[in-house]
């Protein structure tokens, strides 16, 4: 049985080593801001860069684990997030800005892996309902101007 045992240890141990030469997960580039958007608020702001910036935007904090996979694949992918809304980019469209405040409010963002206890993006339902709040009046004129509809279910 404890043979067995460190038998498996064993290969858990060579499989962690054997990930770390896959290539993905390792680009941790932070892009220039050419643009950011005119927050409502400074605490609406605050409240951003805690919960979302690491992902949508191009002032990522790269914690220490996001050099070992798996977790640097996952914070990898996460990142791409840039890709539909980018806080730090707000001189090209940011058409999913409007929708940012119905994903806060109905929990998708930040996903519930990244709002755990011990991680900063992690809000209380007072700071949940205020970034909403600051989103919709950040972004409410956006909507407006891009003459499209207001969301039925917001």
């Amino acid at each position: 049985m404890r043979r067995g045992m460190l038998l498996v240890g064993a290969l858990f141990v060579l499989a962690m080593v054997a990930i770390q030469l896959v290539p993905y997960g390792r680009e941790h580039a932070n892009p220039p801001i050419t643009g950011e958007p005119q927050w409502d608020t400074p605490q609406t702001r605050a409240l951003a860069v805690r919960a979302c910036f690491d992902c949508h935007s191009n002032e990522t904090v790269w914690p220490w684990y996001s050099h070992v996979a798996p977790m640097s694949w996952l914070i990898q992918r996460d990142v791409e997030g840039r890709r539909v809304l980018n806080y730090s980019e707000w001189d090209r469209g940011q058409g999913e800005a409007p929708e940012s405040a119905k994903s806060v409010r109905k929990g998708e963002m930040p996903p519930w892996f990244y709002a755990l206890p011990a991680t900063r993006a992690r809000l209380t339902p007072a700071e949940r309902a205020l970034l909403v709040a600051g989103l919709e009046a950040s972004f409410g004129a956006e909507r407006a101007r891009a003459g499209g509809p207001k969301d039925e279910d917001d």
